[in-house]
C-alpha cells in the first residue's frame, strides 16, 4: 500500500502544498498560481486539491499531514522581543497581535478546519497533522532531494521560529544540526533592510536590488562594516540594532540609517540615482563575503565536499555564483524553491525520513524532478479552451514546431512558451516562459518596456544547451534551476569604446557587452540555465533546433507574467497574458498563435476564472447580511416600537424584514454599500476595542516585566557586539523523539 504525505507551507508568504508518495515528491505548487495574488499567504486550497488530484487520493487517505514551523515557538519569539523593547514597540504590537491572538496561536485547530473544509469529512476522519521547525524544513528541503549521499547544509534567510542562519550535517536519511545564529542578527533581514531602503517591496523587491547592484560601485562597504554590524572571521555576526527597527517598529530602518546613509528611504517608482545603485552594490558585496565566510567555516568544521543551499539567501544567485567560483565545496546543490514556499518540500521530507525513518537512495539527478511539479493541460483541454475564446490557432507536429518557432525567434518576434507541468519555485525553466532572440541588442529593453512591463535595469537570464554552456559562460557546472551567476566568456565580449566607458547610471544597459547582448549584464556576467533533454526534452529539442538554424544555443527566459502577477498556470491565464502584452507569438504545447490573428481584445469586463469564487462567496455574504439584518429588524424592532408607541406599530418591523429579506435575496448586490458600510464601521469598533485592551497589556504588563528583566541583564535579542569574542554562533540541540508531533 502506498504511503502519502502532505506538506504545507502558509499565513506568512508564498503559500504552497507538496505531495509525496512513498517518499517521492509528485507535486508541488504555490497557491499564487491558482488565486492570481502574488504570494498569496492564505492556506493553500488550491495547491493542496491540486496535489490530491495528481495521485487520485483523498485526504482521509494521507497519512500525515505537515506544516513546516512551529508556531508558538515564533509567539514566544514576538513575545520576548517585546519584552526586550518595551516601552518601544507598541505600534508594532498593537498591528500584530490581533492576528496572532484570532488565528495563528490556535494554528492547529484553524489547520483542522481548513482541511476538513477541503475534505469536507470529520476532524476525526484527518490524518495526523506534524509540525516541522523552520529551519528543519529549510534544511530537509535542501539535503534530501539533493543527489548528495553526505553534505553539509547551510540554510540563510530572514528567521524561522528564532533561528536565522543553521548549520547541519546531513549523511543518508539523517539530518544533524550543529549550529545556528537567532534573530534578530539575519542576513536575510539585513539584505532586506536596504531592498526596503532602495524603495522595493521586501520578500519580492531583494531580486531587483541584485539586479541594480552591478551599475554601481561598493562605495559603502566600509560604512557598513563599521556601523551596522560586528562580523567575524566566521561569517557569523551581531547586528548594530540602533539602525534598524524590523524588531518592533513598522519599517525595517529608522532615523539613525536614514543619517548614516544620508537622506530617507527612496520613494518607491521615483528615478534610481547613482547613490542608489552604490548601495545596492555594496550591500550585496557584503552579503557575498559573509556567505563566503560562513561557507569556508562550515567547510573548515565539517569537512564534506558538498554543500547544499536553501532559504530565501539562496535565491541570491550572484553569491551563488561566486560560492562556486571561490569557495571551499567541490558541488553545491541549491532548492530551487529556496524560500518559505519550498518549506512545504522539506516539512514533508523531514516527516518521510526523520519521523518516519525511512531509507533514503540519492541518485546521479536530484529528486525535484527538475522543479516541474506543478499542473499540466491535455490537448483536449487547451483547444476547449482557446474555442470558447474564439482563438486563431494552428496545430504543429513536434518537429516542425521547434523549426517555426526558432525561425521566429530568429526573426526577432517574442513568444510565449506555455509546455508540460509548471515550475515550483519562483523561476520559470522552459514550460512557463517568454522567450527571445539574445542576440538582438535591443530585446532586454523591448521585452522589458512591451511585455513585463518592469523597471528597465533589470536582466534576462538565458537558457542555454547544458553540454554548450561552458562555449558561453565561465562556469563548469549544471545549473538546472537559474541560480547561479557567472560570466560571459571573454572571447564573446565586446570591448567598449572609449565614449561607452563614460557612460554612467542606468545609461549602461545601452551598451552592448558580448555577442549575445541581451542576457549580458553590465557587469558582463548572466544568471544561467542549463537545459539537458532527460529534464525537460520539447524545451530542449527547441534550443538544438535554434541553434541548428543560428549557430547559437542560447536563447532568452523570462517567467511567462508581467510585472505584478504570478507566473501563469493555465491555458486561460497564458492567453489572457498574451493579449494584454505585446508579446507576438504564443506556443500552448503544439498549438501556435499569432498575435494578428487573433479576434479583437478587451481585458475590460472579462472576468479571471480565479475570482469567480470569490463573487460567489461575495454574494453569499451578501445575502446572509440581508437575512441577518431582517431578523434584527424583525426582532428588536418588532418588540421596541409596539412598547414605545402601541400595538398599531407591531406589524410593520415584519413587513419591512420580509420585504429586505425578499429583496436581497433576489439583488443582493444592491445591498452592497450598507454592507460595506456597516463593515467598515464593525471594524473601526473591532480597532479601537483592540488597541485599549492590547495597549493596557503593552503598557501596564509587558513593559514592566520587560524592564524588570533588563534591569536583572537578561535580553532574549543579545544585541550587544562582543567584540572579544571570536564567533556568534550557538550549539545547536538535537530535537527530542516525537517533536513533530507538538506546535511547540
Amino acid at each position: 500500500m502506498r504511503s502519502y504525505i502532505l506538506g504545507i507551507s502558509a499565513y506568512y508568504h508564498d503559500s504552497s502544498a507538496v505531495l509525496l508518495q512513498d517518499g517521492e515528491i509528485i507535486a508541488a505548487a504555490q497557491e499564487e498560481r491558482f488565486t492570481r495574488t502574488k504570494h498569496d499567504s492564505g492556506f493553500p486550497r488550491n495547491a493542496l486539491a491540486y496535489c490530491l488530484a495528481t495521485a487520485n487520493v483523498s485526504l482521509p487517505d494521507v497519512e500525515y499531514v505537515v506544516y513546516y514551523e512551529k508556531p508558538l515557538v515564533k509567539f514566544e519569539r514576538l513575545i520576548e522581543t517585546y519584552l526586550s523593547c518595551a516601552p518601544r514597540g507598541s505600534r508594532s504590537f498593537l498591528a500584530a497581535m490581533p492576528v496572532w491572538l484570532k488565528e495563528k496561536l490556535y494554528l492547529k485547530r484553524l489547520l483542522k478546519k481548513e482541511l476538513c473544509e477541503l475534505a469536507n469529512c470529520a476532524t476525526a476522519d484527518l490524518p495526523p497533522l506534524l509540525f516541522s521547525e523552520h529551519h528543519q524544513a529549510h534544511a530537509a528541503s535542501a539535503f534530501f532531494p539533493s543527489p548528495f549521499e553526505r553534505a553539509s547544509v547551510l540554510c540563510m534567510d530572514g528567521v524561522g521560529e528564532w533561528t536565522t542562519t543553521s548549520v547541519w550535517l546531513g549523511n543518508g536519511n539523517r539530518l544533524t544540526p550543529q549550529w545556528h545564529m537567532d534573530f534578530p542578527h539575519s542576513l536575510g533581514l539585513l539584505y532586506s533592510s536596504f531592498t526596503a531602503y532602495a524603495g522595493f517591496k521586501v520578500n519580492s523587491g531583494e531580486y531587483k536590488l541584485m539586479g541594480l547592484a552591478p551599475y554601481g560601485k561598493p562605495r559603502y562597504v566600509k560604512t557598513i562594516l563599521d556601523n551596522l554590524l560586528d562580523l567575524k572571521d566566521d561569517g557569523t555576526f551581531r547586528l548594530n540594532m540602533r539602525y534598524f527597527d524590523f524588531a518592533i517598529g513598522l519599517f525595517m530602518t529608522n532615523r539613525h540609517f536614514d543619517t548614516l546613509f544620508g537622506s530617507p528611504p527612496r520613494i518607491p517608482e521615483s528615478p534610481l540615482t547613482q547613490r542608489d545603485m552604490d548601495i545596492a552594490r555594496s550591500i550585496q558585496d557584503v552579503t557575498e563575503d559573509i556567505v563566503l565566510r560562513l561557507a569556508r567555516s562550515v567547510h573548515r568544521d565539517l569537512g564534506t565536499d558538498n554543500l547544499c543551499l536553501a532559504g530565501g539567501v539562496a535565491l541570491n544567485a550572484v553569491a551563488n555564483g561566486r560560492l562556486l567560483r571561490e569557495g571551499p565545496f567541490r558541488n553545491i546543490w541549491i532548492q530551487p524553491a529556496a524560500g518559505d514556499a519550498g518549506g512545504a518540500v522539506g516539512a514533508a521530507l523531514a516527516a518521510w525520513h526523520q519521523h518516519m525513518h525511512n531509507p533514503r537512495k540519492p541518485g546521479s539527478r536530484d529528486a525535484m524532478a527538475g522543479a516541474f511539479l506543478g499542473p499540466a493541460f491535455s490537448p483536449d483541454r487547451i483547444l476547449a479552451s482557446l474555442d470558447s475564446l474564439r482563438a486563431s490557432y494552428q496545430d504543429l507536429p513536434d518537429d516542425m514546431l521547434s523549426d517555426t518557432v526558432s525561425q521566429l525567434l530568429a526573426d526577432g518576434k517574442v513568444i510565449g512558451w506555455f509546455q508540460g507541468r509548471m515550475e515550483f519555485g519562483p523561476r520559470a525553466l522552459g514550460n512557463r516562459s517568454i522567450l527571445g532572440d539574445p542576440r538582438q541588442a535591443d530585446m532586454q529593453s523591448q521585452m522589458n518596456r512591451k511585455i513585463k512591463f518592469r523597471e528597465s535595469f533589470r536582466p534576462f537570464a538565458p537558457s542555454v544547451l547544458e553540454q554548450d554552456a561552458a562555449d558561453y559562460f565561465e562556469l563548469d557546472s549544471a545549473s538546472p534551476y537559474m541560480l547561479l551567476v557567472a560570466g560571459v566568456k571573454p572571447g564573446l565580449r565586446l570591448s567598449p569604446t572609449n565614449e561607452q566607458e563614460s557612460v554612467r547610471g542606468l545609461d549602461k544597459m545601452s551598451v552592448p557587452r558580448s555577442t549575445i547582448p541581451a542576457v549580458t549584464h553590465v557587469d558582463s556576467s548572466a544568471r544561467i540555465q542549463t537545459v539537458n533533454e532527460a529534464a525537460n526534452p520539447r524545451f530542449y529539442h527547441l534550443l538544438r533546433s535554434f541553434k541548428d538554424l543560428t549557430g547559437c544555443s542560447v536563447l532568452v527566459n523570462t517567467s511567462f507574467n508581467v510585472r505584478g502577477e504570478p507566473i501563469v498556470c493555465t491555458p486561460e491565464d497564458a492567453y489572457r497574458c498574451f493579449m494584454n502584452t505585446e508579446m507576438d507569438y504564443l506556443v500552448l504545447e503544439n498549438l501556435l498563435l499569432n498575435k494578428q490573428e487573433q479576434p479583437a481584445w478587451s481585458s475590460r469586463g472579462r472576468e479571471d476564472p480565479a475570482q469567480s469564487g470569490s463573487i460567489a462567496k461575495s454574494l453569499e455574504a451578501l445575502r446572509r447580511f440581508a437575512f441577518a439584518t431582517a431578523a434584527l429588524i424583525a426582532v428588536v424592532f418588532g418588540i421596541a416600537l409596539p412598547w414605545l408607541f402601541g400595538r398599531d406599530w407591531r406589524m410593520w418591523p415584519w413587513i419591512a424584514a420580509i420585504v429586505l429579506l425578499i429583496w436581497g435575496s433576489a439583488h443582493p448586490l444592491s445591498l452592497g454599500p450598507v454592507y460595506r458600510g456597516w463593515m467598515k464601521l464593525a471594524l473601526i469598533l473591532s480597532k479601537v476595542n483592540s488597541a485599549i485592551l492590547l495597549g493596557a497589556v503593552f503598557f501596564f504588563m509587558l513593559t514592566p516585566a520587560g524592564m524588570i528583566m533588563r534591569r536583572f541583564g537578561y535580553d532574549p535579542l543579545q544585541r550587544r557586539a562582543l567584540p572579544d569574542t571570536i564567533s556568534y554562533r550557538t550549539a545547536s540541540a538535537r530535537p527530542s523523539v516525537g517533536h513533530m508531533g507538538r506546535p511547540y
